[in-house]
Order: structure tokens, then C-alpha cells, then sequence
């Protein structure tokens, strides 16, 4: 196996009194999918807060490549909860705010992005505001504001958890078919555990507070990115539901 792009080892975090998480250890390699499940409140975007320097853990390790993360590195590009855009601001000044952060100017990032519309479903809507697109289409372009940064990997922090049923199986769908062609190394937070089948190729299973990984679930490599519903997909969610509503078996 090839050296992981990301690995955590033995994370500890508190705030106060509060233990969030005990002894996290998790790893990431170069193009895969990986997922973290657990209950409300478990710690999951606390991770994400200590990878992107948010916070720092009290002990443990982060690598990425091998070395070292330091909090004053930019390795990944993060999509929070939610599509974040700024009302204010037309979509392709919305998609390039992250070049634009890293000191690229207005009109090479936006020469840069304008390519991408067209696979990201967001032709013709490059000058409207985010007021004007549907819950998907937001979703779109803020993953494509994500993904241009072209970092080594993508904290995605439950993207879809805010849209309908259909919308988000919609774009749960159209994220496997982006991923397939591109082989980004994702790491998702997620609590939508068919969302965490269709899309990883292993899943991490964090316990109550404070998190520890109950489990790991690997998931067959052939399996059907595009769909759902399969009997070995549905045989993984129900072990995966077993974990979480008994984390003690």
C-alpha cells in the first residue's frame, strides 16, 4: 500500500472539561474515498477542525505525506456545511473566492474556473447570484470552488445534509460520477450512512463522546457508485446502523 496522504494517530481533543475525542486514528490514501460516521455531536467536524487549523489536538499526530501537518499549512480545501456562498457576489466570483485568497487575481482565477462550468452543470449561470439557483446547483458550485483550489485533498463537512431527500440523492449520485473521473482524495463528514456507502471505498465509524473509531468498514471496490440498493451495500448499511445504535456489541 502506497504511503497514506493522510493520517491521524492517536487524537485527543477537550474543550473545558468536555473530553470530544479519545485516541482517533484514522488514515487516508492517495485517490480514496473516505468517509467518518457517527452519532450527533460525536466529534466528527472536530476533526475537521484540528486539520484545518481551527483548533489544535491535545495529543497525537497528524501526517500528510508522511509529515508532519502544520497548522500554518494549507493543504486541503474545505467545504462546510452548507454551500457558503456569498449572496452578494455573481457565481464565477463566488467559485473563484478561494484562488483569490491565495493571491491569484480576479481575472486568472476566473479564467481558470470558467472551463469547469460546463462538467459542474453551471453553464449560462455564471453571472447570476446564488439567490437565483436551486439547492443543487449551489451545492455545485460551491464543491467547484472547493475543488479548484487543486489542494491534495477535500474535507468535505456533510455538504449535502441541508437539502431535500431528491436533491441530495441527486447530487449524492453526481458527486460519485465527478469522483470516478477525477480520483480526488476526499475525507467526508457525514451522518447519512447510505451517503457514506454510495460514495466511500472505506468508512471510519466514530463511538458516542467522547469519539473513538468503533469500526472500520471497507466497501467493495466494485461496487455500484452510481446506484443504490444492492444486496452487499444493503447488508453494509445494516451493519453499520448495528454499530452506531450499539456501539458496546
Amino acid at each position: 500500500m502506497s504511503q497514506a496522504r493522510l493520517e491521524l494517530q492517536h487524537l485527543s481533543k477537550s474543550f473545558g472539561p468536555t473530553d470530544v475525542l479519545a485516541d482517533i486514528s484514522l488514515s487516508v490514501q492517495p485517490g480514496e474515498f473516505v468517509s467518518i460516521l457517527g452519532p450527533s455531536g460525536a466529534g466528527k467536524s472536530t476533526i475537521l477542525q484540528l486539520l484545518t487549523g481551527a483548533s489544535t489536538p491535545d495529543a497525537g499526530q497528524m501526517l500528510h505525506d508522511g509529515q508532519p501537518l502544520s497548522p500554518t499549512q494549507h493543504r486541503f480545501a474545505f467545504m462546510p456545511q452548507g454551500d457558503a456562498l456569498m449572496p452578494w457576489r455573481r457565481i464565477i466570483d463566488n467559485t473563484t473566492l478561494g484562488l483569490e485568497v491565495q493571491g491569484l487575481r480576479r481575472e486568472a482565477a476566473r479564467a481558470r474556473v470558467a472551463p469547469l462550468f460546463a462538467e459542474f452543470g453551471l453553464a449560462g449561470f455564471e453571472d447570476h447570484y446564488p439567490a437565483q439557483l436551486s439547492g443543487g446547483m449551489r451545492q455545485r458550485a460551491a464543491l467547484l470552488r472547493t475543488v479548484v483550489q487543486q489542494r491534495p485533498m477535500l474535507l468535505l463537512d456533510e455538504p449535502f445534509g441541508a437539502l431535500d431527500a431528491l436533491t441530495r440523492a441527486q447530487m449524492q449520485r453526481w458527486l460519485a460520477g465527478m469522483w470516478t473521473r477525477h480520483r480526488w482524495t476526499v475525507l467526508l463528514i457525514t451522518h447519512d450512512v447510505r451517503e457514506a456507502v454510495l460514495l466511500s471505498d472505506r468508512i471510519y465509524v466514530l463511538s458516542a463522546r467522547p469519539a473513538r473509531v468503533a469500526q472500520e468498514f471497507q466497501v467493495p471496490i466494485d461496487h455500484p457508485r452510481q446506484g443504490a440498493g444492492s444486496p452487499g451495500l444493503a447488508a453494509i448499511e445494516a451493519e453499520i446502523l448495528q454499530t452506531l445504535l450499539n456501539p458496546e456489541d
